[in-house]
């Protein structure tokens, strides 16, 4: 049987691909193996967001309810995927509801742990928040693609 530790795990995925080991030992740290049932909420608009997750297996979506026209979802995360960056900004507060569409397995990643760690070693911080700076370049266009889609559909 093979044992697969945090940090062999973490050095596995994409996201964490070319970091530093002293940087791959800092996050496998703050690092926990989770698991959702289907359907299960796993954050709450407005609730603290004390952390992150990687996506091993499974589809999450990441909704809003929208007035007059009830819950939307604004996008699915999938296998290999990140999953909030609510934890690095002030409030601290998940923007969206999060909510598992199938069974899901995942890395939870403590983002006062991950705070305090960059903090200590601004190489870390820097490296940390330059990969999930692209996360949300990359997410917001896929936004603005969907709500362009949507509103050329909705004028037709």
């Amino acid at each position: 049987m093979i044992v697969h530790t945090l940090e062999t795990i973490v050095r596995e995925q994409a996201f964490f691909r070319g970091m530093k080991e002293p940087h791959i030992e800092l996050i496998s740290g703050c690092a926990t193996n989770v698991r959702f049932a289907e359907e299960q909420f796993i954050a709450r608009e407005g609730e603290p967001a004390e952390h992150f997750y990687l996506v091993r297996e499974g589809l999450v979506s990441v909704q809003c309810t929208v007035p007059h026209r009830g819950v939307i979802t604004i996008s699915t995360v999938g296998d290999g995927e990140i999953l909030g960056w609510s934890w690095l900004f002030p409030p601290h507060r998940w923007q969206f509801d999060v909510r598992t569409r199938r069974p899901t397995h995942a890395l939870q990643f403590d983002g006062k742990c991950l705070r305090e760690k960059c903090e200590q070693d601004h190489d870390f911080g820097y490296e940390l928040f330059h990969r999930f700076m692209f996360i949300a370049g990359e997410r917001l266009e896929a936004t603005r693609m969907q709500l362009l889609d949507m509103y050329a559909n909705h004028n037709h």
